[in-house]
C-alpha cells in the first residue's frame, strides 16, 4: 500500500490519477481512459487523500464535488505533474523514445481509408507506442473523452469552449461526378461549365452541403458559380454518398481520394472537370497544455509530413 515513506514516482502517479479523475467527471470514466480498473482508481484516490490528510472529494448520487482542500490540490497537482514531464522531456531531449497509449479521434470515411497508410508508417516508426483509433465524425469533448489529438475535416465552429491547439495539415479536393448512364442521353453538356449541372438529379452530404453549391475554377479561385440542387438523396456517410452515386441515382460532389479509383475504372466520370467545389481543410487538434509527450509531437510531425500526399489532396 502506497504511504508518505514511498518513493516520489508513486506519489507523482497518485497525482495524475486524481487530475484524471476530476478531468473525466468520474472514477469509471477515468479508469477506462487511462486502462485500468474503477477500484484501483478509488484506493488512489484514498491513498492520496490519506497522504495528504484531507478529503478531496464529496461523492454522491449527483456525482463528485471538490471540497475546498481538493481545488487547491487539483490545482498544485496540475502544476507539479506539468513541471515533472516538462523537466524530463528537457534532459532527455532528441533522445526521447516515443512510448505509450495515443487516442486519437478520426472522421469515419477519412480514418477507415486514407488515414490508415500514414497511421501505420507512424506506427512502424515508433514500435513503444499504441494507438487507440476512434472512428468519429464530431468534434470530441478532449478532457471527458480522454481524447489525445483528432483530425478534423471541415471547418472548426463546433470547437468551442475548449483550449485548443489548431494545426492546418492539407486540404481535400471535392469534385462533382455521375455515374455515365445518368448522362446517356446527352441532353447535358457536363465539360465545360457547372451551369447546366443544376438540371440533374443530385445527392447531398448532410455535414456540408444540402441545397446550394459554389464551384470555382481550377485554373481561376476567383471565377465561381452558384448551382441551386433539390437532392434526392441525402446522407452523412461519405461511403454511402458514392455508393449512391455508383447506382445512378444523382450527381453528388464528392472528395477527391474517394472516388479516384472509380473515375479510372469508369463506374464515375467527373463533372465539368475544370471546376471544384472549394476544398475542406484538414486538421489536428489537440487540447493546449504545458507539456506534450514524445508520441503526439512525433504523431503530430507524422501527419503533417504525409498528408499532403495523399492522392487527392491539396498541399498548404
Amino acid at each position: 500500500m502506497t504511504d508518505a515513506s514511498q518513493p516520489g514516482s508513486d506519489r507523482l502517479e497518485l497525482m495524475s490519477s486524481f487530475i484524471r479523475i476530476v478531468e473525466a467527471g468520474s472514477l469509471s470514466a477515468a479508469a477506462q481512459q487511462l486502462g485500468t480498473s474503477q477500484p484501483t482508481m478509488s484506493r488512489r484516490l484514498q491513498t492520496l487523500e490519506r497522504l495528504l490528510g484531507t478529503k478531496l472529494l464529496q461523492r454522491s448520487t449527483h456525482g463528485m464535488q471538490l471540497t475546498e482542500g481538493g481545488a487547491r490540490c487539483f490545482e498544485n497537482a496540475r502544476q507539479l505533474v506539468a513541471q515533472w514531464h516538462e523537466m524530463e522531456a528537457d534532459l532527455r531531449g532528441p533522445r526521447e523514445q516515443p512510448r505509450g497509449n495515443l487516442r486519437v479521434m478520426v472522421p469515419h470515411a477519412f480514418g477507415q481509408d486514407q488515414l490508415v497508410a500514414p497511421l501505420a508508417a507512424f506506427l512502424r516508426s515508433c514500435p513503444e507506442v499504441n494507438v487507440e483509433w476512434r472512428l468519429d465524425d464530431r468534434s470530441p469533448n478532449f478532457v471527458a473523452e480522454g481524447v489525445d489529438c483528432a483530425i478534423h475535416v471541415g471547418p472548426l465552429e463546433d470547437i468551442t469552449g475548449q483550449s485548443v491547439v489548431t494545426v492546418p495539415l492539407a486540404q481535400v479536393r471535392r469534385i462533382a461526378v455521375a455515374a455515365p448512364p445518368l448522362l446517356a442521353d446527352g441532353r447535358i453538356d457536363t465539360r465545360e461549365s457547372p451551369a447546366q449541372l443544376e438540371a440533374l438529379p443530385w445527392l447531398a452530404i448532410s455535414t456540408f452541403y444540402r441545397r446550394e453549391l459554389q464551384f470555382q475554377r481550377v485554373d481561376d479561385a476567383n471565377s465561381k458559380h452558384t448551382i441551386q440542387i433539390a437532392p434526392r438523396f441525402i446522407t452523412d456517410n461519405l461511403y454511402a454518398l458514392r455508393a449512391a452515386a455508383i447506382e445512378g441515382l444523382g450527381a453528388c460532389v464528392a472528395s477527391a481520394w474517394l472516388v479516384h479509383e472509380d473515375i479510372q475504372a469508369g463506374r464515375l466520370m467527373a463533372l465539368a472537370p475544370q471546376w471544384e467545389v472549394a476544398p475542406l481543410p484538414v486538421s489536428i487538434l489537440y487540447p493546449y497544455a504545458s507539456f506534450y509527450p514524445a508520441r503526439l509531437r512525433r504523431f503530430v510531425d507524422a501527419m503533417k509530413a504525409a498528408l499532403p500526399h495523399i492522392p487527392g489532396m491539396v498541399g498548404l
